[in-house]
């Protein structure tokens, strides 16, 4: 991904203030210029749109005083589900797969701030948009920003609940919208307002920058997950009409980047510490810094063997160093001939695997989903033959006659395993209670239902001074 002169990271991390207080301010000002006097064209207005997408990406270290932005999202959607765990069960990490995260959990602190940092970014853009002076331009910066916004809140409201509302950039003494709680309603609130802005100002030149069929397709999973079906199924609809398709190979999916399945990812650059990232090899062992993270459970396994048809070759394999335990494949760093996938970088802690967010599968399960409305079985012939189409493409050509929620659920996880999508999945089915505490009980854990919910970092109620009140059960 394009990265931006380090001036303007100058400008908006000196000007950028949310709710994790100081450590914002990285690094310092140490002139005259500012956000309020740096802004006076669309190409530095642009700037600070890529530098959106640079908080997403996140900065490929081990420093804790880094955000890793998207980098660390696996151990709050994929190990606090069924599918994936740690190698040795010991630290921070291993508190996801057992259900015993605390406040002071480094890893939930660096995804909070991360992601309001990225909303900060948005919203300078949003503030400086009158120096635009093409009105076509202007639009489309806005409905761009408004697209990542949407996108931060999303994830941080589904994984923290009620959180601050920031949709300005906010002074250090501005602490009461810093650490005010508001309703999830009113979250969502702004998410579609901000969508909506995106889907009428964006075209699809890009899949590694907001796009309109990204925003359609991101507006689709939240009116599912707030329970507006018919209007999920209309622009899911619009999507398919679009110009996606499923790739033939389900392996080019993920190592043949920019392909006509991907909607929107997440760019990274081989063998560039600005661009690259270093997640894909830690989930193996004995490449990256932390090895050993992100391995496949066994009731993963069991499910992809079972369903996964031609996917699961390209989902899983046997770790040749641990036996006992099994590496995540799709975004494999360091290659592997016997897959015929080759290595990404010269170095596996500096890989380039675009990272995917939104899909073309995912649109047409997506789909099937708005079609069954919640019901707990479909035979309506489009849900079929979005369903279908996937099944098609493992190799699972028999003919479906029906769909029920179960197996629309367990698609799903086939479908898309490992891309951080199960978690978000059991509880928009209202299955993951069920789902989970079975899961913790075979294996030793203990789970409840506050556990669905993050808790709010304690760094963030240690600044507020008690203004930021904590979830229930921590």
């Amino acid at each position: 991904m394009k990265k931006i002169k380090s001036i303007i990271y100058l400008i908006v991390g000196g000007a950028l203030l949310t709710s994790c207080g100081d450590s914002y301010l990285s690094p310092q000002p140490t002139s005259g210029i500012t956000s309020g006097n740096f802004y006076q064209n669309a190409s530095e207005v642009e700037a600070a749109l890529i530098n959106m997408y640079d908080g997403i990406q996140g900065t490929n270290s081990t420093n804790t005083s880094d955000n890793h932005g998207v980098m660390y999202e696996f151990y709050l959607t994929e190990m606090r589900s069924d599918n994936t765990q740690t190698k040795s069960s010991e630290g921070e990490a291993a508190e996801f797969e057992s259900y015993t995260i605390t406040p002071n959990n480094g890893i939930i602190t660096d995804y909070y701030s991360s992601f309001y940092n990225v909303i900060a970014r948005a919203n300078v853009v949003l503030e400086n948009l009158e120096v635009v002076s093409d009105a076509s331009t202007k639009a489309a910066f806005e409905a761009e920003a408004k697209f990542v916004r949407a996108y931060a809140y999303f994830n941080l409201v589904r994984l923290y609940g009620e959180i601050p509302l920031i949709d300005k950039t906010v002074s250090p003494l501005d602490t009461e919208t810093q650490f005010t709680r508001v309703s999830t309603d009113n979250v969502y609130n702004l998410i579609v307002s901000d969508l909506t802005t995106a889907v009428a100002g964006l075209n699809n030149t890009y899949r590694t920058r907001a796009s309109k069929a990204a925003a359609q397709a991101l507006l689709a999973k939240v009116h599912l997950t707030r329970g507006n079906y018919s209007d999920a199924r209309s622009l899911l609809e619009s999507v398919m009409n679009s110009g996606y398709s499923l790739e033939s190979d389900f392996k080019d999916v993920f190592y043949n980047e920019n392909n006509k399945e991907v909607i929107f990812a997440i760019g990274y650059a081989p063998d560039l510490t600005s661009d690259s990232q270093n997640f894909s090899g830690e989930w193996l062992n004995a490449v990256g810094r932390t090895t050993g993270v992100n391995y496949v459970t066994a009731d993963a396994k069991a499910a992809l063997d079972a369903m996964g048809g031609n996917r699961t070759l390209y989902s899983y394999r046997q770790d040749a160093i641990q036996n006992q335990f099994d590496q995540v494949v799709k975004y494999l760093p360091d290659g592997d001939e016997n897959l015929g996938i080759a290595a990404t970088s010269a170095n596996p802690n500096l890989a380039g695997n675009d990272w995917i967010v939104l899909r073309y599968a995912d649109v047409l399960l997506m789909h099937t989903e708005a079609i069954m409305a919640g019901a707990n079985e479909t035979s309506d012939a489009a849900a079929l033959a979005s369903f279908q189409a996937v099944r098609d493409r493992a190799g699972l050509t028999d003919a479906v006659s029906s769909v029920t929620k179960q197996e629309l659920l367990d698609e799903r996880r086939v479908e898309l395993a490992f891309e951080n999508h199960r978690l978000f999945d059991l509880i928009r089915f209202n299955e993951a209670e069920n789902v989970l505490s079975s899961f913790a009980a075979a294996n030793g854990h203990s789970f409840s239902s506050s556990d669905l919910l993050l808790p709010i970092p304690q760094r963030e109620i240690n600044l507020s001074q008690g203004l930021l009140t904590q979830n229930a059960g921590y």
